[in-house]
């Protein structure tokens, strides 16, 4: 990229640090564990599921600076595992170590606004929207946007910081709703269903993808991923892979990247592609990846920034992710505690249970995920959906 020499891959013994210790962040220290780095993670959290695993877990909030220094100390290349990872503070390491994905590309993904102007830069087509950061900003959206979703620009995610909106008088008191803070809003379109991309890209330019995932939310929050894309045309997926290259590679990239797109009904009825948000790392919806594919999204996280070379990953399984909130640990409309019926659903064929450590369980976190795995798509959502019966999880 912009001819600068592509420096020397980081091989295995060399030590990759994370800022964030979720469970994304677990993942990628098992992966890169698995290849033979140490690894480092920087999380405020003492039991922080990525830290009580990681080889050195520094303890402290992302903007100390002594905290970056001693990171920097330990790893020879860092990456981050949420987006909400300030973006000096990237900055401040990326003078010391290689950080990737980049604070540029970060912020970014930080901004609604940001973003969805990212996205036309890169030819991708995204929904009708407006700025509102303004009383001014407010009263000059074009009617033609509503009915509408009201977003903040930042920290919003699973659902947060979101109203749908009906009208302009709805739309004045969801700004006020949301503490009058930048928002961006967006045209409510006709949407026939929603899935995601997975885009691994490193220093040299060279992108690859995983398959084309089908999502299905409930409240704001993934529930089910279904891999391959049983409604999804095959013209349409290598589309949204093509999208998901143009994207990373016009940001110049490096890491891993989701892009969740809607797929909508055009004028003349046929499905479109539109553009609906972007994750600067891996994503809930690639977590099949670790069980259904030859390399998952973490193994890619790891080489992308270690500079090792990337290969197009392959589906050997088909698969269907079934994500496990906190509401499971309680019995339903009570706060009585109880231990989900793990013993049934791993004695069905193909399970394969993942939970991140995390020391409590609250409704509407993620506690875990189970993958499916089958020798066709019907095998795998067969079995899914007798786990989720057997959980309480809606059917789907």
């Amino acid at each position: 990229m912009s001819g600068r020499p592509t420096p020397a891959p980081l091989l295995p013994g060399a030590t990759l640090g994370v800022m964030g210790g979720g469970q994304l962040g677990r993942m990628f220290v098992h992966a890169a564990q698995a290849m033979g780095y140490a690894t480092a993670v920087l999380d405020p959290d003492p039991a922080s599921p990525a830290g009580l695993v990681s080889h050195h877990h520094v303890n402290a909030a992302y903007t100390d600076t002594a905290a970056l220094a001693e990171l920097a100390r330990v790893a020879d290349a860092v990456t981050t595992e949420f987006e909400n990872v300030p973006a000096p503070a990237l900055r401040e390491l990326a003078g010391q170590r290689p950080v990737a994905p980049d604070a540029d590309a970060v912020a970014i993904c930080q901004d609604r606004a940001l973003e969805k102007a990212h996205f036309a830069r890169a030819g991708v087509p995204c929904a009708p929207y407006a700025v509102v950061d303004s009383a001014e900003a407010l009263a000059a959206v074009e009617p033609a946007l509503l009915p509408g979703i009201l977003k903040t620009a930042t920290l919003g995610y699973d659902g947060k910081g979101q109203v749908r909106v009906a009208d302009r008088t709805g739309l004045e008191a969801a700004w006020q709703r949301l503490g009058r803070a930048r928002c961006v809003l967006e045209q409510l379109l006709p949407l026939q269903l929603e899935l995601s991309v997975i885009v691994a890209r490193g220093a040299d330019g060279q992108a690859v993808t995983f398959p084309v995932q089908q999502n299905l939310h409930v409240d704001g929050i993934l529930a089910v991923t279904q891999v391959p894309a049983p409604d999804v045309p095959a013209a349409l997926a290598e589309q949204a892979r093509e999208c998901a290259r143009a994207i990373a590679g016009s940001m110049g990239y490096v890491g891993v990247l989701c892009v969740e797109f809607f797929v909508v009904r055009g004028p003349d009825g046929t499905p479109r592609l539109v553009a609906n948000e972007m994750a600067p790392r891996p994503h809930n919806s690639g977590h099949y990846t670790i069980d259904a594919c030859d390399l998952s999204q973490f193994d890619l996280q790891v080489r992308c920034m270690a500079g090792l070379p990337l290969v197009e990953p392959r589906l050997h399984s088909a698969a269907v992710m079934l994500n496990l909130l906190g509401d499971l640990w309680f019995e339903p409309g009570h706060m009585q505690p109880r231990t989900p019926a793990w013993v049934e659903v791993l004695a069905l064929p193909g399970a394969h249970l993942h939970l991140y450590g995390k020391t409590e369980a609250r409704r509407g976190r993620k506690m875990g995920h189970l993958t499916f795995t089958g020798a066709t798509p019907q095998d795998a959502l067969a079995v899914a959906r007798q786990a989720a019966a057997c959980l309480g999880l809606p059917s789907f």
